[in-house]
């Protein structure tokens, strides 16, 4: 991916326990990008413009 939404180095810090490999930060990325778009659905679906943690 090209620009990532998450942080390399803020990931690698709270991962505690271990050690991150290159491939996961392109996981995660896809993994939150698919998030706030859920997230969106909903929002709109409630007729709203403005993401809540409700739409998680």
């Amino acid at each position: 991916m090209a620009d990532l939404i998450i942080s390399k180095s803020r990931t690698k810090d709270a991962a505690k326990k271990c050690n991150v490999s290159g491939d996961f930060y392109d996981a995660l990325d896809k993994k939150v990008r698919d998030m706030i778009a859920d997230a969106e659905k909903r929002a709109t679906a409630n007729n709203r413009k403005t993401l809540k943690p409700q739409d998680l």
